[in-house]
């Protein structure tokens, strides 16, 4: 009896790539992170001073390891693929790949948070796998776009110590790569990005408390001070018009005898 195609497997879904059991993995462990302000940029506006939540999880098993860091914005909801950086780790073919495929896509710009992200994926293969070879990629065609955005991204890559080549003249198609992990940098711009501890934010806070006890009590002193000076303004305007109407009866009665 023949099967009906209701019956009968669909080879496309059998051949459809199932998703890796790691890729929707959430945050597991959170700090704080401090955007230090910085001047106003021509290009990406007004940098002022930041709190930012960084999320940390990891995944270990024979054949690979990952480890995906993700930065949350307060009040700021941004795409999927914005603000993440995965490191996975390939133990079969001895090699470290940094992603996401579609590049680091990073809200608020220009912060530092790029080289900081690539620093602690660094600093996290550096521990465990400096002999393993780096998995190179094709770099995003969209920063070309930006000539500015191109040079951030490169001198980011550079700094860390990945080798950028380009395909074209017009330098639209890249490629980064480096040899062993043990050859890259963990190091980032600490002045620009920080990461705060609870004791340091507990003391923040305090501070910040603080200030505005203090604040409080000097708004209340200028507050009394104008009270006073407003007092003093209504008596000078009374008696101000008290010396004007006396000089109008002088002046007409001056008028009134020379007349009379």
């Amino acid at each position: 009896m023949s099967e009906s195609p209701a019956e009968r497997p669909s080879v496309e879904q059998d051949a459809a790539p199932q998703p890796h059991p790691w890729t929707e993995l959430a945050p597991e462990r959170f700090e704080l992170l401090r955007l230090a302000p910085l001047p106003i940029d021509r290009h990406t506006g007004a940098r002022p001073l930041r709190f930012v939540e960084l999320g940390r999880v990891e995944r270990h098993s024979k054949e690979q390891s990952l480890l995906r860091l993700s930065i949350s914005l307060p009040g700021q909801k941004v795409r999927r693929e914005q603000n993440l950086l995965e490191v996975w780790a390939d133990h079969r073919s001895k090699e470290v790949r940094f992603g996401p495929d579609s590049g680091l896509q990073l809200e608020p710009a220009n912060r530092g948070l790029g080289r900081f992200l690539l620093g602690q994926g660094i600093a996290w293969a550096r521990q465990r796998w400096a002999h393993y070879q780096v998995e190179g990629g094709a770099l995003p065609t969209r920063d070309a776009m930006d000539n500015e955005a191109r040079l951030r991204r490169d001198h980011a890559l550079k700094a860390q110590g990945f080798e950028i080549t380009y395909l074209d003249n017009l330098q639209l198609k890249g490629r980064y790569g480096a040899g062993r992990v043990s050859e890259l940098h963990g190091d980032w711009h600490r002045e620009k990005v920080q990461l705060v501890s609870l004791k340091d934010a507990a003391a923040m806070l305090e501070q910040a408390d603080q200030n505005l006890a203090r604040q409080e009590v000097e708004i209340r002193k200028l507050e009394e001070r104008i009270a006073a000076y407003k007092r003093d303004d209504s008596s000078l305007r009374f008696t101000i018009a008290c010396l004007v109407v006396f000089a109008v009866f002088q002046a007409g009665l001056l008028i009134w005898i020379t007349t009379h």
